[in-house]
């Protein structure tokens, strides 16, 4: 069981040796242009451009909620864009976030950590633009990959780590 660190700094930028993942939610609809995206935009254009083509072609792959698509940005860093997000608006239904497909997406970030031997690094994914509670999204994360011995790390703002 690994424990799940929380640091001040920027997860596009993350502060391991070895193999890295950075794991972030991405919406359902194709949507990339609000959020941690553009931070990822800001440091390499593949996740975005990988991001719209695997959408555009959704109806021959498996672009859904609780998918992940693993992009290559350096030797030693992989982006994973997760789909746990139902559209962008919170209504009738809530928040666009679904707790559920989160958990499936780190199920699998969780397996492809293990096969390269990679650490996972992230936002606090779901809980900014997604809607999402951290008290719901934490126990999630412990349990698909601290639990399964990825070493984690979430980077907060400053403030929030305190």
């Amino acid at each position: 069981m690994e424990s799940l660190k929380i640091i001040a700094g920027d997860a596009t930028d993350p502060q391991a040796k070895g193999p890295k993942i950075i794991a972030h939610v991405c919406n359902d609809l194709g949507g990339w242009g609000k959020g941690f995206v553009l931070a990822i935009s800001r440091r390499w254009t593949e996740p975005e451009r990988a991001y719209r083509r695997w959408h555009r072609a959704r109806a021959e792959n498996d672009f859904a909620l609780g998918a992940v698509q693993l992009v290559q940005v350096r030797p030693d860093i992989w982006v994973a864009n997760m789909v746990a997000q139902r559209g962008i608006k919170t209504g009738s239904g809530g928040p666009p976030i679904r707790y559920e497909a989160v958990e499936r997406c780190l199920h699998t970030v969780a397996d492809q950590a293990l096969a390269h031997h990679a650490s996972v690094h992230m936002p606090r994914i779901g809980c900014g633009l997604a809607g999402g509670r951290w008290e719901r999204i934490e126990p999630i994360i412990s349990k698909t990959l601290c639990a399964r011995g990825v070493p984690t790390t979430v980077y907060a703002p400053p403030a929030a780590t305190a």
